[in-house]
């Protein structure tokens, strides 16, 4: 992007509630993990009630929901032994005197048993399958979103009683695994909801028991950085109700008169790219230890569509820009995306780095006439905001590519070169006053050229204080940990691809 700037998408969301369930993201044991009912919970870690994320749902509604098992002696789990599961399950509540009926759109659940992080169709790009649940199930959920579908395990409709809860699914959880799912759906009246884990429970009700104890789930482990949150130096995980399940944006440019076309997607206030164009949906409720707005969109449908003007062969690119020495490059993107043109549908999935740039789909533009693209996604979990799309001919992503392998091959060639041994300096000899006399020449300083670089419900008073769960913290102890968001991301995901090909044996 040297000397080119980015533009602003400048895109709306829609209206659609939507209970997201990610805090905490790493659960440590059974107990409530959000809750939209009014009243409080209480938190494991500090015995102290915190008031739910009251919302009633009544229309169009989503969900996503977002979690990993790692009890306290992860350490200790190998890929031979058999590790411990929790189930989740999520509850719809109907608090009126009449049933609701629910019909959904579309939406899915996978665990990691059923969608495992498989090296070989993680990173790159390559064409999209039938069947994509090789690249987790934060993507595997998105796909089935992105394409309209309803997993066959979930009902078309269901109805909840009258003064009713039910459970609407339950999967598994396994230890250092993830669970993922993503609904859209649309009710005829009010109703709650509600996300719990439970080890091995027997029967729904066993879920909703867990609901009745009041008990919030271990593993908040922003419950001591409130004031961060607040103030936004940390962002922390989403517990709560974002207003938006979808984004639109259009743009129009002349690529022969203003040049190669960079905007961002899944912008934030850290990263946009200059542009001040912040993607980012509110939060109407939410946990007291949640971010403030919906930082991730995760499970959101992305769709952008492009008036485009040019000739000749350019690619459409997605990166993830990040400053140079910044630290270690991490997964930045595992997900699926939709680009569709005249000559028809593109479907692919992108495994990206940081500070990397890959093209995803080619473009033939013909003069003077107006070609539309349209690039849709669903954003997958585990995946980290701040993506850039470009438009560039194929001549400048091919220098810049040339660039790269320079550069790589210089940092390979500096590091396999053997270091001197410090030499003493030559000893100056004495000189006659003449020559001492006679002015100095300075050798010319030459500058090696640089290498371009890419750029309101009635509250009710908490259940009484349940008492802790000795079987399962046998020393009666909890031990709150603390992370950064990105931190906690990459360490879990790469615990788990060393730990998958156990979960795949199983």
């Amino acid at each position: 992007m040297a000397g080119q700037k980015a533009r602003p998408l400048n895109g709306t969301f829609n209206k659609v509630p939507v209970l997201h369930s990610n805090q905490p993201e790493e659960v440590e044991g059974p107990g409530i993990l959000i809750s939209t009912t009014p009243g409080s919970a209480y938190a494991a870690e500090t015995r102290q009630p915190l008031r739910n994320a009251e919302f009633t749902f009544n229309g169009d509604f989503g969900v996503h929901m977002h979690h990993k098992y790692f009890p306290p002696n992860r350490r200790q789990l190998s890929p031979s032994s058999i590790r411990p599961e929790l189930t989740l399950g999520l509850i719809l509540i109907n608090p009126g005197l009449r049933p609701v009926h629910i019909r959904f759109e579309n939406g899915a659940i996978r665990n990691s048993f059923e969608a495992p992080y498989l090296n070989n169709h993680k990173m790159g790009v390559r064409p999209l399958g039938h069947r994509p649940w090789n690249t987790g199930p934060g993507d595997a959920t998105a796909v089935q979103v992105l394409r309209g579908r309803l997993d066959p395990r979930l009902n078309q409709e269901v109805t909840i009683p009258a003064s009713s809860r039910i459970v609407l699914f339950q999967t598994q959880l396994p230890a250092l695994g993830i669970a993922n799912a993503l609904l859209k759906g649309r009710s005829d009246g009010p109703f709650q909801m509600a996300v719990v884990a439970a080890k091995d429970p027997n029967s729904d009700w066993d879920l909703i028991s867990i609901l009745d104890r009041g008990l919030l789930a271990p593993g908040r482990v922003y419950l001591n950085r409130i004031a961060d949150i607040k103030s936004r130096r940390i962002f922390s995980r989403v517990g709560g109700v974002a207003i938006g399940d979808a984004y639109q944006a259009a743009l129009i440019h002349n690529l022969t008169q203003q040049g190669p076309l960079h905007f961002p997607l899944t912008s934030t206030n850290r990263h946009n790219f200059g542009t001040s164009d912040v993607q980012i949906n509110p939060l109407v409720s939410r946990m007291v230890d949640s971010s403030l707005d919906n930082v991730g969109t995760y499970g959101v449908r992305f769709d952008v569509d492009l008036k485009l003007q040019g000739v000749g062969p350019y690619e459409l690119i997605i990166s993830h820009p990040t400053a140079i020495g910044t630290g270690k490059p991490f997964t930045a993107f595992r997900g699926s995306l939709q680009v569709s043109t005249e000559e028809g549908l593109q479907e692919m999935h992108v495994g990206l780095r940081s500070g990397q740039s890959l093209p995803i789909a080619s473009l033939n533009l013909q003069k003077d006439i107006s070609s539309s693209v349209r690039i849709s996604l669903v954003y997958p979990a585990d995946a980290t905001p701040g993506h850039l799309l470009s438009i560039v001919p194929v001549s400048q992503f091919a220098m810049v590519k040339d660039q790269e392998k320079m550069l790589e091959l210089a940092r390979k060639t500096v590091s396999s070169t053997p270091l001197k041994p410090l030499q003493s300096p030559p000893v100056i000899q004495e000189q006659d006053g003449d020559f001492q006399n006679e002015p100095k020449t300075v050798p010319t300083l030459t500058l090696q050229q640089s290498f371009l670089t890419m750029p309101p419900l009635i509250s009710s008073p908490p259940p009484p204080i349940p008492s802790p769960d000795s079987s399962y913290y046998p020393s009666g102890k909890l031990t709150p940990r603390s992370q950064f968001l990105v931190d906690s991301n990459k360490q879990a995901i790469e615990v788990e691809q060393d730990l998958i090909p156990g979960l795949i044996g199983r």
